[in-house]
């Protein structure tokens, strides 16, 4: 159906507007973008005042990543706007703006078609599914807005261009605010034009962050921000994971504690609710909540038999290229063992919400990625229906995966119904680290049989982990959507490798782990390619052969990563990673984007010290060079933090770590040097939050390798 007046305008008038690009989403959702005092709504994305700012509304929660800018940057730069004009706010809850390549990457799987998928941040997706609609969102505003101004001027509008905010024929301008509100009585043309005199000039620029001002002088809010009258503060503990029942309290104690007002009990938790957050504190631990946990015993030991007898039985094929199984056949295999234990987000800010609880509705600020599988769960927790249940989405204080989970905000949800007035809820430290989801232990057992001359003939990768896609479809998705038939991919994404091998199988083997799984930035890409780069180093060092070229020589025509390798090599002065170099690479694939590190290494007092690391990243087009910066070196410390620490051992059923000083997290003075190259691409955007996590860890183990001779096959490295 083509656009035209009839299908767009919704309703007309100041602080109304008009919904542009209808067809771009499902005919059966209306946007619901609501209008300040002055202010033209123009569909689902922006809003023009009459004063000339343009707001733009992002369905995706800004943990860091940039989305408030990015997306942003996109519409005004169809749109022809000012950047000092552009501002930013969270879109209101609505399937519009369903992600259904989020859901895919997180889940490992996309869902059955006719699901409608949630609203969710997550698996480097933002600017990947939202481009389109946004540069045509902003492109149908300009539109509009030419022909409005060509109709006072008696001029054709395709005649007309704008400049920073300015329709302009000439020597002739008006301001975008003065074309607003008439605007909604034009027609958009068939086809529309996404570009225009005036237009692009604003992407691959690195105009400035819209959140940064806010950030850096504090005045941004977050969940554990939010003061309202008569508010009241909240400490909780859960019981050790799995079927932990609460079983004692004592009300006494908490009552001595000066500022308590209530003690909140549930069969799976306690909490102390008290005028100040200390005070919440004090009582809960005067309070000693006692826990009876039934069923099995998590412990280091019984993760690791679960992952060794998972291993020895039958697993399920995923993926085979040609005929793998007579070339792994009888002696002459290289064959290595690797493991990588679980692992927390452990992002800066805790989980935290806020709720309040009046006239038969609840209020709820959360930092969550996924608001309406938030709004969900505080419902149920509540007893309420979703229609009584308003969700806020808040500023996120980095996340890296742990604001997918929502058991911060049932609490919350819970605690404000019972005492009757707003809670503030912060988890302790300790508390996440008890609470939250864990990326997945594994164990994977790698197989290869050299071909004449050094190349590889075969390659086998089994993979012993828990159902983790399964895992994150329950919690992203419960009940609501169908799944297509088949085995879980996710414990095996990525263990295709990039390379073009003549024979490949990759099994996965099921281990059955009763722990809290979640996803982690870099999601099981990092198992992927920590065994899959550190063992082809071992290959190459079997064949004699030089990294860089071996890994170019096999990747089957993929110019993208064999310039990132080149490139990454050359800017770091390889010198081919001979033995004492203290040199390693690594290079991977991973949502649209391709990225080859080089690592300087070395062991220091018998720990390992990381000296230098130097990317080169081709991630398509670059909509802002700075924010992919950003996530590039910020990915690559995380990288560091997952190799080195980030870990964490089970003991009775609790995590043995219980702060941020036991994940031996790296800490500035021993933050490397850090070079990152973006090649320029023509090739649509990619996802690079989580692109630079995987790549480190085999970089560092390779870098390792030849500066000590020792193999290191685990992580953290150890």
């Amino acid at each position: 159906m083509p656009l035209d007046r009839r299908t767009l305008l919704v309703s007309g008038g100041v602080g109304l507007g008009l919904v542009v690009g209808w067809r771009l989403w499902p005919r059966r959702h209306d946007p619901n973008l609501q209008a300040g005092p002055g202010e033209t709504v123009f569909g689902a994305w922006l809003k023009i005042g009459e004063d000339g700012h343009v707001t733009v509304a992002v369905p995706q929660a800004e943990h860091g990543q940039g989305v408030y800018t990015a997306l942003p940057q996109i519409v005004a730069d169809a749109l022809g706007a000012d950047w000092r004009t552009i501002g930013v706010e969270a879109a209101p809850l609505n399937p519009l703006y369903g992600n259904p390549l989020a859901l895919a990457e997180l889940t490992g799987a996309p869902p059955a078609r006719g699901s409608e998928p949630p609203v969710l941040t997550g698996g480097s997706s933002s600017v990947r599914r939202f481009e389109e609609e946004c540069a045509r969102a902003g492109a149908a505003a300009r539109v509009l807005l030419q022909k409005a101004a060509g109709r006072r001027w008696d001029a054709d509008w395709r005649e007309l261009g704008v400049d920073a905010g300015f329709v302009t024929w000439g020597r002739q301008r008006l301001r975008f605010a003065e074309l607003a509100a008439v605007a909604a009585s034009e027609e958009l043309p068939q086809p529309l034009p996404l570009a225009g005199p005036g237009t692009g000039r604003l992407l691959g620029k690195p105009v400035p962050r819209l959140d940064a001002p806010a950030k850096v002088d504090g005045s941004a809010n977050f969940a554990g921000d939010v003061r309202l009258p008569d508010m009241v503060h909240a400490a909780v503990r859960a019981g050790p994971i799995g079927d932990s029942l609460l079983v004692r309290v004592d009300k006494v104690a908490a009552d001595r504690v000066r500022g308590v007002l209530h003690v909140v009990e549930t069969p799976h938790w306690a909490a102390a609710v008290a005028t100040t957050g200390w005070a919440a504190e004090r009582a809960l631990q005067a309070m000693a909540p006692r826990f009876e946990t039934r069923g099995p015993t998590i412990e280091d030991a019984a993760i690791a038999r679960a992952l060794d007898t998972a291993l020895k039985g039958e697993g399920r094929r995923i993926t085979t290229v040609g005929k793998p199984e007579p070339l792994l056949a009888g002696t002459g295999l290289i064959t290595a063992r690797y493991d990588v234990a679980a692992g927390p987000a452990a992002p800066i800010e805790p989980p935290s919400a806020a709720a309040y609880f009046h006239d038969g509705r609840l209020e709820v600020w959360a930092a969550t990625q996924a608001p309406g599988l938030a709004r969900a769960a505080a419902g149920r927790a509540a007893g309420l229906g979703e229609d009584a249940v308003v969700i806020h989405p808040m500023l996120i204080g980095g996340s890296f995966g742990e604001a997918l989970d929502t058991r911060v905000i049932e609490q919350a949800a819970v605690l404000a119904t019972r005492v009757k007035r707003p809670v503030s809820l912060i988890w302790s430290r300790a508390e996440a680290l008890r609470q939250a989801p864990v990326r997945p232990p594994a164990a994977v057992t790698l197989s290869a049989r050299l071909a004449a001359g050094g190349a590889i003939a075969a390659w086998r990768a089994q993979v012993a982990a828990p159902a983790i896609g399964r895992a994150l479809r329950d919690r992203l998705a419960p009940g609501g959507l169908a799944w297509p038939s088949g085995a879980d991919s996710l414990p095996v994404a990525g263990a295709e490798t990039p390379y073009r091998l003549p024979a490949l199988a990759v099994d996965w083997h099921e281990a059955d782990i009763a722990l809290p799984l979640g996803h982690v930035r870099g999601g099981m890409h990092l198992h992927s390619c920590f065994v899959t780069e550190s063992f082809l180093d071992e290959m190459v060092r079997a064949a004699g052969q030089e990294p860089v070229s071996y890994r170019i020589g096999m990747l089957g025509g993929d110019p993208r990563l064999a310039r990132c390798l080149s490139t990454a090599a050359s800017l770091a002065g390889w010198d081919g990673g001979a033995a004492g170099s203290g040199q390693g690479l690594a290079c991977w694939r991973m949502r649209g984007s391709a990225i080859a590190v080089v690592a300087e290494a070395r062991l220091e007092a018998g720990a390992p010290r990381v000296e230098r690391l130097v990317a080169a990243v081709d991630c398509g087009r670059v909509i802002n060079p700075e924010l992919v910066r950003q996530q590039i070196e910020g990915g690559l410390i995380f990288g560091v933090a997952a190799t080195l620490g980030a870990a964490t051992g089970y003991a009775r059923n609790l995590p043995t770590a219980n702060d941020l000083g036991d994940l031996q997290l790296p800490r500035l003075a021993g933050a490397p040097d850090i070079t990152v190259e973006l090649i320029a691409s023509d090739e649509a955007p990619g996802g690079v939050s989580e692109l630079a996590v995987p790549v480190v860890a085999p970089a560092l183990a390779n870098a390792l390798a030849s500066a000590t001779g020792r193999r290191f096959r685990s992580l953290p490295l150890a």
